[in-house]
């Protein structure tokens, strides 16, 4: 059973300079998250911590596959994914997101977990449209958005000479 505590990093010992973490994840590692999009998968994380005196920088390099429905058939498939992103931990008074890649730390903090993170970044990885690798064959098309060109012949009825002055302008 996986624990949250597995993807702990002590930070407080650690010198200034690069170290290297691996990690795992399979279908426990998704439980520890309530109401995720992703409820199987497996696969490895290889994660680089460049440790500074004003701030940590994580660099994520996560491969592996996890389990979608696609969202015509609803038949369950396979997705392999491959994620590079870089998160930066600047030291200050308290937890705060600056933006997307770069959050404020409290500077007595003596441990960070990155289970969220990996959650996350597996979750972004995860398209917006899942579709079954059989289809991707098929030629996308949306069937449902049509337009239809005007045609004077089509418009028997008489036009209202002010709506025709605006048509001139189109």
């Amino acid at each position: 059973m996986v624990r949250r505590q597995d993807y702990n990093i002590d930070i407080f010992k650690l010198s200034n300079k690069r170290h290297q973490y691996n990690f795992e994840f399979d279908d426990s590692f998704f439980t520890l998250f309530e109401g995720s999009l992703v409820s199987k998968g497996d696969g490895k994380v290889d994660l680089i911590l460049l440790k500074a005196d004003s701030f940590i920088e994580l660099k994520f390099e996560i491969t592996g596959k996890i389990e979608l429905i696609c969202d015509r058939s609803l038949e369950p498939f396979w997705f392999d994914f491959a994620i590079n992103n870089k998160l930066l931990l600047k030291f200050g008074d308290d937890w705060e997101e600056i933006s997307d890649e770069i959050l404020l730390m409290p500077r007595n903090e003596q441990t960070i977990n990155v289970s969220q993170y990996i959650y996350e970044f597996i979750g972004i990885a995860v398209p917006m449209k899942k579709l079954h690798p059989k289809f991707n064959d098929e030629d996308e098309t949306d069937d449902f958005v049509y337009y239809s060109e005007d045609s004077d012949e089509e418009n028997s009825e008489p036009v209202d000479p002010r709506w025709k002055k605006l048509k001139d302008i189109k």
